[in-house]
């Protein structure tokens, strides 16, 4: 699907909010928002969910407004009191982006940069649990998962903060795969704004997130 979506006039709006992080400010500039932000960031959403569907059709029963936050901040509990976060984000999940389950992606187009993120962050407790036990119930299918050609290209390693200590029925697998310790399964690419201004640039996301397809198989426990 060839088609540019987004110009510099995106990031100015960003990066000039990023100096008037003010309702005022906003509310004079929400027509600009609307046609160079918001707008081209609905279209976008709404065709890569087409492109996605093509390789798993769950993905043809969420809309742009299913995956899409808001550009509000919720400063209730914050320091840094500003109103309005300085990128658009969506989280293409299956059942929508309240569902944090592996398989989908978080995207994130903004000011302060730009990237696609896949897998799990931040997870409940029995769904850890749950993670860690397909992990260590497929170990040589996740090594081959974060082992192939693509996924390093694109994300290198796996992310996440660790545990000391985990389940005693995880110890002789998590020796054999540290990664096991994670309290959180997620991988990360970065790339350039430019890069947002390609023609192919729902390609490319496509194939990032393809990238992560098996990894994603295996901490969901769906291998064959």
């Amino acid at each position: 699907m060839s088609k540019q979506y987004f110009d510099i006039s995106f990031y100015e709006f960003f990066l000039e909010l990023s100096l008037n992080n003010q309702k005022s400010w906003f509310d004079e500039n929400r027509k600009r928002y609307e046609n160079d932000v918001k707008q081209p960031f609905i279209d976008f959403i709404s065709d890569l969910l087409v492109c996605m569907s093509k390789f798993d059709s769950e993905y043809k029963e969420l809309t742009a407004k299913d995956c899409l936050f808001r550009i509000n901040k919720d400063i209730r509990f914050s320091k840094d009191k500003s109103p309005y976060k300085l990128h658009c984000s969506a989280s293409l999940q299956i059942g929508g982006r309240k569902k944090m389950w592996p398989g989908g992606i978080y995207i994130e187009l903004g000011a302060e940069g730009c990237g696609i993120y896949s897998g799990v962050y931040m997870p409940e407790k029995d769904d850890l649990l749950m993670f860690r036990n397909n992990i260590a119930n497929n170990l040589n299918q996740f090594d081959k998962a974060i082992n192939e050609s693509n996924f390093i290209k694109y994300f290198g390693e796996v992310l996440g903060t660790k545990n000391k200590i985990i389940d005693a029925t995880l110890k002789e697998a998590a020796a054999k795969q540290p990664l096991i310790f994670n309290k959180q399964f997620y991988v990360a690419h970065m790339f350039e704004p430019e890069k947002s201004f390609d023609s192919d640039f729902i390609e490319y996301i496509i194939d990032v997130w393809r990238s992560a397809l098996h990894f994603n198989t295996v901490l969901a426990g769906k291998i064959q």
